[in-house]
């Protein structure tokens, strides 16, 4: 018997169907991935799975251990044993550890929260999901992965029986990925079902059990990949024949990517932007970038990697003039040394970036995709501070078709758009300022594979028409499939420059070997 079971879910938005009769089941003990491009419907299931959308908003039904749910709110679901870790982090930064861990849900006695057992309970907790801090800690000094098992460690104190992960790895290391993986595995063990939420199809190789593909609100196709439930006794049956990347991005998108990162040889032309001895320093003096050297040409791609903390953002937060810090060394924008004092004055001469957190960062969520689209470039199509609304509309909706942004009117609010129509608008935002050169910082985060092949498609039109572009990626694979060089970081300086024929083995080894590049 299945420990879930979905039964034809329609879920309506208006007209709309975010879910039209859905139906699969997830074995006691399983890790099921759900994959689909932005808009496919897994948020909305995820918000019937855990009482968001309370019992009645939805039609069909589901059941827990052959019980029909009709939960009217989280709590609800948290008491069953429904818990989810959601992409973006539910902790209070300001409390510790284990207030986090029990928030909500304090022990007390005659009215007087019981810290001491928080304490004892709370570290036992950290130890099973294996992070080694004090529960005590403030989460504010913890790292993304480290948060992240503190979720969990919170999920598990609710005695969590089906856990659900959205986009778990994002921002993770490598390293991160790997701890989170084997916890995983060990809650799996343990009898905890678990149903895994990822556009990487890479993890859902190595993690899963079974994938259930939906599309357009709709169910495809649920397949295995390897089925062997320790807990359970399953007889392990080995993944279908035709289970491939390959076959399961055809199954997301409805229609067959053959390549994709479809890197096209440019001609290198003129070279845009130098760095000579360049460094920032943070506001202890202590250096972030160390004296690095580097430079990139029209005709373009320039993909820099490293791990969390080897200094990549700050390279381009120091490019762009948004670093509040001391810098040292010299940028050559098109030969002419320049220092720019902010972002609008980087903009102004033809440089322009997208932000690896477009929600806060590149977007103001509540305003519309034609405000977004002409925030950087008011003055451009206005006259004696009179904004041209013929002009705005005309340039909004030029840049909707070019970059296929999905919406059905200008207007609507851009918190309402996919992750990967979010990102298009962050872009076309950039592009309206007709930059020499863009920067994107993790500029396929979080977003379904249709929209990154749609991304990476116009990063080579914008190549091609003679645009330079330098890229930070912490996807190897993308960084080795679109770009024409490579330098790696480490701890602030360059650690490797490669051109062609790269492996991510050397590029994981100049992200971590002792040994820095001379460059």
């Amino acid at each position: 018997m299945s420990f879930l079971e979905i039964k034809n879910i329609s879920k309506q938005f208006g007209d709309v169907y975010a879910l039209k009769e859905i139906s699969f089941s997830v074995a006691q003990g399983e890790i099921h991935a759900v994959c689909g491009e932005n808009g496919a419907g897994k948020s909305t299931l995820i918000k019937i799975l855990n009482g968001v959308y309370s019992s009645g908003n939805y039609e069909g039904n589901f059941s827990i251990d052959g019980n029909e749910i009709h939960f009217k709110n989280i709590h609800e679901a948290e008491a069953a044993g429904v818990a989810v870790i959601h992409q973006e982090l539910s902790l209070v930064k300001t409390m510790s550890v284990a207030e986090n861990i029990f928030l909500g849900n304090e022990p007390s006695r005659f009215g007087i929260i019981q810290r001491h057992q928080i304490h004892v309970v709370a570290k036992k907790l950290l130890e099973q999901v294996g992070l080694t801090v004090s529960p005590e800690t403030e989460v504010s000094e913890l790292g993304i992965g480290e948060q992240q098992l503190v979720e969990i460690a919170k999920a598990l104190n609710k005695n969590a029986r089906l856990l659900i992960l959205d986009e778990p790895t994002t921002a993770l290391t490598e390293t991160e990925t790997e701890k989170l993986f084997d916890l995983l595995q060990q809650l799996q063990t343990s009898g905890v079902t678990i149903i895994y939420i990822s556009h990487r199809l890479k993890e859902i190789k190595s993690l899963c059990n079974r994938v259930t593909v939906l599309r357009d609100g709709k169910f495809i196709a649920t397949k295995v990949v390897v089925y062997n439930i320790n807990n359970s006794g399953t007889t392990q049956i080995q993944a279908e024949p035709n289970f491939s990347e390959k076959e399961l991005i055809k199954l997301m998108v409805g229609r067959e990517i053959t390549e994709l990162y479809p890197k096209t040889q440019t001609k290198t032309g003129l070279k845009v932007l130098e760095l000579k001895n360049y460094s920032l320093f943070d506001s202890s003096r202590k250096r972030k970038i160390d004296s690095v050297n580097l430079e990139v040409r029209s005709g373009e791609i320039l993909g820099i990697a490293g791990l969390m903390g080897s200094g990549r953002t700050e390279l381009l937060m120091g490019i762009i003039g948004a670093w509040k810090g001391k810098q040292d060394g010299e940028i050559l924008f098109n030969n002419k040394k320049v220092k720019f004092n902010s972002p609008a004055e980087a903009i102004a001469n033809g440089i322009a970036l997208v932000s690896e957190d477009r929600k806060r960062l590149g977007l103001i969520l509540p305003q519309s995709i034609r405000f977004n689209l002409n925030l950087s470039t008011m003055k451009n199509i206005s006259s004696v501070g009179i904004l041209s609304g013929g002009k705005e509309m005309k340039r909004t909706l030029e840049m909707i078709q070019q970059l296929s942004v999905k919406t059905n009117s200008t207007e609507t609010e851009v918190q309402q758009l996919s992750g990967g129509n979010q990102q298009k608008v962050v872009i076309g935002k950039c592009l309206l300022v007709n930059p020499k050169l863009l920067l994107l910082d993790e500029p396929t985060r979080g977003i379904d594979v249709g929209a990154r092949a749609e991304i990476y498609e116009l990063m080579n039109k914008l190549v091609n028409e003679g645009m330079a572009i330098i890229m930070v990626s912490s996807d190897l694979s993308e960084v080795i499939g679109m770009s024409n060089r490579i330098v790696v970081m480490n701890e602030g300086k360059i650690s490797g420059d490669f051109s062609s024929g790269v492996t991510q083995e050397e590029i994981m080894m100049a992200a971590t070997s002792e040994h820095q590049f001379e460059n």
